[in-house]
């Protein structure tokens, strides 16, 4: 079997622990850099990682160019390459359109092409929101025919970045459909290492610690009925190595949720007790909150993004064929309230410890 791999976002949170488990297991991947003087310090994270970073090469290109902008030789490069990982993309809330476009969604479709250039198999990272239908009926997404979709209109709806996910899947599929094999992995929103505990600041969860430990969540945002689904970033890539390489898996998706998150409340009481903070035990109605931060400033002054609110929801997932795939790969779920406490842990004393 050839293991030969390529992974974009490669020095992002999940691609520096899915480099660490591919390595880890005797596979070798070539890491789509733009900044290729950075690779040195990604071989290090993978090391401190538990991978083997002489398994890692590196390519200099960006998701943004056409054709990635590789040169000749880095085509020839990556040409042997029997996998695709894309993990590459571009995180911020308050994206236009265009910006999120950019590398989300046109550099997706690239590197879909380059999958079908070098007749590789293809893993691209989705989101869980694509597996709530109710949802995607909700922002306007036309699930029987995307192209009707009014994109703009979603975008506007959602916010560029998850507008850009949304749409970059359903071009993706295009561009693969009968002409290349794609396996999608939708995972849910990241917690740390399920042992270690490590995360990087910045992710939706991590914040949601942050916001505790400085007194500014005064509410539990929803709910007793919201929650937001969690899975712990060492699971998240294991599922997408062992997905990538079952042929069953070809044309297929996977949900990577961990269907035993608590619920919201549930979610900060555990966080408050591992941060060692007092919790907010009251709620604010969903409507409420999406009203108040629809004022100018708010969002800025309670350091709270409109765009992250949709990912907290009320509706569960049909976790069958996962648990059916788990069962396949002899794999259980790890306890995910140990990942909270690790992450939460991890959080404290690495970027706030002087809170």
């Amino acid at each position: 079997m050839n293991t030969f791999c390529l992974v974009t976002g490669g020095s992002g949170f999940i691609g520096q622990h899915l480099l660490a488990n591919l390595s880890s297991h005797g596979y070798s991947a070539v890491v789509l850099m733009r900044r290729i003087s950075e690779f040195p310090l990604l071989c290090q994270r993978v090391r401190e990682l538990g991978g083997n970073d002489r398994m890692l090469s590196v390519v200099q290109g960006d998701l943004s160019l056409p054709d990635l902008g590789l040169d000749a030789a880095a085509q020839r490069q990556v040409a042997g390459c029997a996998t695709l990982f894309h993990l590459g993309v571009q995180f911020a809330w308050g994206l236009s359109l265009a910006q999120a476009r950019e590398v989300n969604v046109e550099g997706a479709q690239r590197v879909a092409r380059l999958a079908l250039q070098n007749d590789a198999r293809l893993l691209m990272v989705g989101g869980y929101m694509l597996c709530n239908g109710q949802h995607l009926a909700r922002v306007g997404v036309n699930t029987r025919l995307p192209e009707a979709t009014d994109w703009p209109a979603v975008y506007r709806r959602v916010g560029g970045y998850e507008g850009s996910k949304l749409e970059a899947h359903y071009r993706v599929h295009t561009e693969m459909s009968g002409r290349g094999a794609l396996t999608v992995v939708h995972p849910a929103t990241l917690c740390g290492h399920a042992e270690t505990g490590h995360i990087l600041p910045g992710q939706p969860f991590a914040e949601l610690a942050r916001q505790l430990i400085e007194r500014r969540l005064a509410a539990i945002p929803g709910s007793r009925q919201h929650w937001l689904p969690l899975i712990s970033v060492d699971f998240l890539v294991e599922l997408i190595r062992l997905a990538a390489f079952d042929s069953r898996m070809v044309g297929q998706s996977l949900l990577a949720l961990d269907a035993r998150t608590p619920d919201l409340r549930g979610l900060v009481l555990a966080l408050g007790e591992a941060l060692q903070v007092r919790p907010p035990h009251r709620h604010v109605p969903m409507p409420v909150l999406k009203a108040l931060l629809a004022m100018p400033g708010l969002p800025r002054l309670l350091q709270v993004e409109p765009e992250s609110l949709d990912f907290i929801q009320r509706e569960r997932f049909d976790m069958g064929p996962t648990d059916e795939f788990l069962r396949r790969h002899k794999r259980d779920w790890p306890a995910i309230e140990q990942a909270i406490g690790a992450s939460a842990r991890y959080l404290k004393a690495t970027f706030y410890a002087a809170s």
